[in-house]
């Protein structure tokens, strides 16, 4: 149920020259190719680098994909674990382009952080962080795929796949999970992947809810970090001053 007062609904769009959106258990070594589409995990993480809270939990309701989904292999070579480097061919989603639908609700893992919950102000500073691109830098999937963030209305604009009535991507990594955002007692301080079927209709993908992926599996036990300012690692209202 959703646990805010307002709507507090924020819509950009993320563009970059590549992309490499994939599970991360196949990024161990070796050989990397991209899905077709952005995971939500991937989508939320770029949320997460425009603006993010421990207070608040960013939830990606929706994605539109504009450009033609094209792929680019390149000869890559990765740096070894234990030294050295190694010959590998990745393969990446080029010319990218993606509308972002998404919403944010309270974290009630964090009862210690109810003094934050004001959401007119978290709602007013993520819309300023997206026209200003963002807080921190943002990627397509890794790092090495810079994207670019601006604001944007979700649905202005041709897409490609606008007039594609039904376009399926099979089984798919959906995001992990942390202890920190569980929202069961069978994800209570464990990390849990998800994942799903998506289905995109005419360029838009629309993404379930953790908790409603059809298929998890836990990873491991992981305790939540403590935030506040007795630790000095949350400023709170301190930070940008209360917004009205």
């Amino acid at each position: 149920m959703k646990n805010t007062r307002y709507p507090n609904i924020v819509e950009f769009q993320v563009t970059g020259d590549y992309a490499l959106f994939s599970d991360p258990i196949l990024r161990l070594g070796g050989e990397k190719c991209t899905y077709q589409a952005p995971t939500y995990e991937a989508l939320k993480g770029i949320l997460s680098s425009i603006y993010w809270k421990p207070t608040i939990i960013w939830y990606i309701d929706k994605v539109r994909v504009m450009n033609p989904i094209q792929t680019e292999v390149k000869g890559i070579r990765p740096v070894k674990y234990h030294g050295g480097n190694d010959l590998a061919y990745y393969t990446y989603l080029k010319d990218c382009r993606y509308q972002v639908w998404a919403h944010f609700e309270w974290n009630e893992n964090r009862p210690e952080l109810a003094g934050d919950r004001n959401e007119n102000k978290h709602h007013e500073i993520a819309k300023k962080m997206i026209r200003k691109g963002g807080r921190r830098d943002v990627f397509l999937g890794t790092r090495e795929c810079q994207g670019y963030v601006e604001p944007c209305a979700f649905g202005e604009g041709p897409g490609h796949y606008d007039s594609i009535p039904e376009l399926s991507f099979g089984l798919m990594y959906h995001g992990i999970t942390y202890a920190d955002e569980a929202y069961s007692a069978e994800t209570a301080g464990k990390m849990t992947a998800n994942f799903w079927n998506p289905v995109m209709r005419k360029g838009i993908i629309t993404f379930p809810s953790p908790e409603e992926c059809p298929l998890h599996k836990t990873l491991g036990e992981m305790a939540i970090k403590p935030f506040g300012e007795q630790l000095d690692n949350f400023n709170g209202l301190r930070e940008f001053g209360e917004v009205n």
